[in-house]
């Protein structure tokens, strides 16, 4: 049953943008390519703010900043 639910949802989205490409014409590849870049800045912003978090924790680390020695 879950299969055959994710089918329909799946069918529906198709339906959707579908419909959308027929509304927008030519500008839905401009919309397309508007969308996926601004996921792609967001996760490459994501992905650096992770990476300089890593980095953070890492010199910490190595210097000796926050060890408690008892």
């Amino acid at each position: 049953m879950k299969t055959f639910l994710q089918f329909v949802l799946f069918m529906v989205i198709a339906a959707v943008v579908i419909l959308m490409a027929i509304v927008l014409g030519e500008l839905g590849a401009w919309y397309f390519a508007w969308l996926v870049g601004t996921g792609m800045i967001v996760l490459v912003t994501a992905a650096g703010g992770a990476l300089l978090d890593a980095q953070d924790e890492h010199a910490a680390h190595e210097s000796g900043i926050g060890r408690v020695d008892a």
